[in-house]
């Protein structure tokens, strides 16, 4: 693909191409109206760009499926053997800037995937946004998981395998609830098996994404293009709350059973600066979604309505159920009632009796 690129770039011009294709692409609304333009695409262009979208994706697998292992185990064994070694660390250092960077570029595909009739351009301050955001929540991440994994070996090993099959299967899951057809149109020369092959790797690399940030691509198996093109704020609230939860989980952990080469560390203070790291990864997403985004104008709600009401529904949900107060609260007054009930039967049946005794008399 590099050889043909650059064949490409240094020819493109010199011959005129036979013909050419016209996209159409909206502009993001002003003032409530959005333009359509029309632009001519030629074949060299049109190469150029399924060409860049290649080195996109590939960069995204080798950043979660390469860099990510790679960075951990780097780290895991300065942390065994109490030295980092300049070699190490500038190694460390590429593989975290990889790991952002792929980050960095599913968030930008799946802006395009998902607006894809829109002119799509982001500014240097999204870029900025998104770079400090993957940074934060990467580097916390990693860091935790390798704390957690050099105390307690053994149990590192099914916290790993839950994370990565729960995310595995969670879109299948969905998938069979939905009780959709088998997707088929993926590609013509593929058979079913080869489909469902092709499936279960993207579902792994979805897989390997989360386990280590928040996957801005969500793979849909019952929609055409294979990508949930909705904006679930919900999805993302949860995500992020589970996940803090669960790095607060391995960190007590990792404090309570630490070793003696975590001797001259100050335990408290660095548990304090990993969760105040996640905890600014999701400051500055919030700062991407409600300011930087480049297709803010087309949200049906805003990240603050949208976590405003996603935090209701959890404060609903945990709110004790009504229907036994207003049960007590309706048998009081039957109780008092039938308390006045008796008491006017006793005082007739009292009245009754002296009448009684009266017309003896």
């Amino acid at each position: 693909r590099c050889v043909e690129v650059f064949y490409i770039y240094f020819h493109a011009g010199r011959v005129e191409e036979p013909y050419v294709s016209i996209t159409k692409k909206r502009q993001m609304p002003k003032d409530g109206y959005s333009e359509e333009v029309e632009k001519e695409v030629g074949q060299a262009e049109g190469k150029l760009c399924t060409h860049r979208s290649a080195f996109s994706r590939a960069s995204v697998i080798q950043a979660f499926l390469g860099s990510a292992p790679q960075l951990t185990l780097q780290l895991y064994i300065c942390v065994l053997q109490q030295e980092v070694t300049a070699a190490r660390s500038i190694f460390m250092v590429l593989s975290l800037l990889s790991i952002v960077y792929g980050a960095l570029r599913c968030n930008i595909l799946a802006i395009k995937i998902k607006y894809d009739d829109y002119d799509v351009s982001v500014k240097p301050a999204a870029y900025l946004c998104i770079f400090l955001w993957r940074s934060f929540e990467i580097a916390t991440r990693v860091t935790v998981l390798v704390l957690f994994s050099s105390v307690l070996q053994i149990w590192v090993l099914p916290v790993v395998l839950l994370n990565f099959f729960g995310f595995f299967f969670y879109p299948w899951i969905l998938f069979w609830q939905s009780k959709s057809p088998f997707p088929e149109n993926i590609e013509k020369a593929l058979s079913r098996v080869g489909t469902t092959i092709v499936l279960c790797l993207l579902t792994f690399l979805y897989a390997g994404i989360n386990m280590f940030c928040w996957s801005a691509v969500q793979v849909k198996l019952n929609d055409p293009d294979l990508i949930n093109k909705s904006q679930n704020w919900y999805r993302l609230t949860v995500y992020y709350m589970l996940r803090f939860i669960e790095n607060a989980f391995l960190l007590l952990m990792w404090y309570i059973y630490k070793t003696d080469i975590y001797l001259y560390v100050c335990a408290p203070l660095l548990v304090l600066q990993l969760l105040i790291g996640y905890c600014m990864a999701v400051l500055f997403m919030l700062v991407f979604y409600q300011f930087c985004h480049p297709c803010k104008k087309l949200f049906s709600s805003s990240i603050s309505e949208g976590l405003l009401s996603c935090f209701k529904f959890l404060c609903f949900v945990c709110k004790p159920p009504k229907s036994s107060m207003l049960t007590d609260k309706v048998k009081a007054p039957e109780n008092t009632d039938e308390a006045q009930g008796s008491s006017k039967t006793i005082d007739s049946q009292k009245g009754n009796s002296h009448q009684s005794v009266s017309s003896n008399a």
